[in-house]
């Protein structure tokens, strides 16, 4: 696929997601920032949090929801500035825990939702997605270092700051979360284990039984999106794109980055795919083969 490159200087780009007018919002996870590329080409930072902007999405009331991982410690390897330091370990100076946001688009106001549960800090926010309900799922990945890492849970809250609860834990580096087209499945993806799980979706923020394991790949995984068939779309960072179709067939699509880390579906058709490339701080375009799933807000 020809990649169009629709804007640069993001920082390290992640939590791409459509505005109602076309334009992309992006989170810069080492900046503290939040970015708007308009669909004239124009960036702008819209608000700035500070610590570790994640993922975000757009709740019931239009407002931005961001999930936020702290912070990480940044290094330089190979030219490349990543997150992670000297010594191997991705938890900086002075952690004190991840949180979730409400963001106002239009003013850059900044309301702290969440920052843990019961009296426990979150330990790095890290993706998030809406059901229809209007309550949503987030990612809690962690920190890890040479010897060690935490472990992740999968988080269900209402976006007026109720209705936080845990449902599943013990998790190996969950990142991106996602929703099957009729709702019925959340989907969460491992960073360290290369694997998609899947659970059975009850009701809102309930599940039923243990994950399903719907592939598992030498690849380290991040975020995801859904097409509207069904298909899965996981940003494999060194990897690209890997592409889960409801057959059990596994594809790759090349990106020129080597931290691909998200992607989502926009335009009309939903057959624009934009992924970040956090590398090169960059937002890029696809004309998909098919169209993505429409999130509920």
């Amino acid at each position: 696929m020809d990649i169009e490159i629709v804007s640069e200087g993001l920082g390290f780009a992640e939590g791409p997601v459509e505005m109602p007018n076309g334009d992309i919002v992006t989170v810069d996870v080492r900046g503290g920032r939040i970015m708007r590329t308009q669909t004239d080409g124009l960036t702008r930072e819209i608000a700035s949090p500070g610590g570790g902007p994640n993922g975000a999405a757009i709740g019931p009331d239009g407002a931005l929801y961001v999930v936020n991982n702290g912070g990480f410690p940044w290094s330089e390897r190979s030219g490349l500035i990543i997150p992670v330091d000297e010594n191997g370990s991705t938890r900086p100076p002075n952690f004190e825990g991840g949180w979730v946001d409400r963001i106002d688009p239009e003013t850059g106001d900044i309301d702290r939702l969440f920052d843990g549960l019961d009296g426990e800090r979150f330990l790095g926010p890290n993706d998030i997605v809406f059901d229809r309900s209007g309550g949503f799922w987030f990612t809690d990945l962690g920190k890890s270092d040479a010897r060690s890492m935490d472990r992740g849970s999968l988080f269900y809250a209402r976006p007026d700051g109720t209705g936080l609860r845990r449902v599943a834990s013990n998790l190996t580096g969950p990142n991106g979360v996602g929703l099957s087209p009729d709702g019925s499945i959340v989907y969460v993806a491992e960073t360290n284990t290369g694997r998609l799980l899947a659970w059975d979706v009850v009701g809102p923020g309930e599940v039923s039984g243990s994950p399903k394991i719907m592939m598992a790949t030498p690849n380290h995984f991040d975020s995801l999106a859904v097409e509207a068939d069904g298909t899965v779309v996981v940003a494999a960072i060194s990897h690209g794109i890997c592409v889960l179709r409801p057959s059990g067939e596994i594809d790759y699509v090349e990106v020129p980055d080597v931290m691909t880390t998200n992607v989502c579906f926009a335009g009309d058709d939903m057959q624009s795919a934009y992924i970040t490339m956090s590398a090169s701080g960059r937002l890029g375009k696809v004309r998909w083969p098919r169209p993505g799933l429409r999130l509920a807000f």
